[in-house]
């Protein structure tokens, strides 16, 4: 149901349920926990949708419909939205990879994110207002953040679904890649943000004070790594 895969400081984080689109259900929600829980020292994190059709396509419709109550409602929101401000917390970079189509629900797993990588066919919308409800994991103020206020009630407010290209044009996706070098794509970005930088420049873009950015900067200076990395560069042709 959820896969977590950890390669040397890569963790990949995979929604496995064909028979439901990947759909998010309340026990799919329990193991996307447990797999947040063990992801440990992992520098960088992927999440994303197995096969080629669906990234998320949203909630569990024939799940979730069995709550009724407010109560039960924002129980179910507020437990989802607790997950995405999780990925969105990661200290290192996320990377949503979109194997496929991400709606409703999808899209606001996808913006928690800090980075979206799309394969060419893919479609991308929050579309709750056909459901005549609303987005309530915290991606309607991710989408607002990302694509400004304006365009972001444009978007949901009338459930516009997007192609991949538009969507990168919106800035709602960052890197398009074709389908046949999709998996190939996304893992090879993944990969270079496996690096002892990337999570110090994660931090100062999310908002660090001046001088908590020059901090970061620092103790790179002075690790190790850095200077290993200096001493290849000033002894390169000797």
């Amino acid at each position: 149901m959820v896969e977590l895969e950890l390669d040397d400081g890569l963790a990949v984080l995979t929604i496995d349920r064909p028979q439901a689109r990947n759909a998010i259900s309340l026990e799919t929600m329990d193991r996307l926990d447990e797999a947040l829980d063990k992801v440990g020292d992992a520098r960088v994190l992927v999440i994303t949708g197995a096969g080629d059709r669906a990234f998320v396509s949203g909630g569990d419709l024939k799940e979730l419909a069995k709550l009724r109550t407010l109560e039960q409602a924002a129980d179910m929101a507020r437990r989802m939205r607790t997950i995405c401000d999780r990925i969105a917390a990661f200290p290192g970079p996320v990377v949503a990879a979109l194997n496929g189509h991400a709606l409703g629900g999808g899209a606001e797993f996808a913006v928690a994110a800090d980075i979206r990588i799309a394969a060419d066919d893919i479609k991308i919308g929050f579309n709750q207002v056909s459901l005549a409800i609303m987005p309530a994991w915290g991606g309607a103020e991710r989408l607002a953040a990302l694509v400004g206020r304006g365009r972001a009630l444009m978007l949901a407010g009338s459930g516009t679904i997007l192609g991949a290209e538009e969507a990168r044009r919106v800035g709602l996706v960052d890197q398009v890649l074709p389908r046949e070098s999709f998996d190939d794509g996304w893992r090879s970005l993944a990969r270079s943000l496996v690096n002892e930088s990337s999570g110090s420049i994660k931090r100062v873009i999310s908002g660090a004070s001046p001088d908590e950015a020059i901090d970061a900067f620092a103790e790179l200076w002075v690790a190790d790594a850095h200077w290993e990395a200096a001493d290849k560069v000033m002894n390169r042709g000797k």
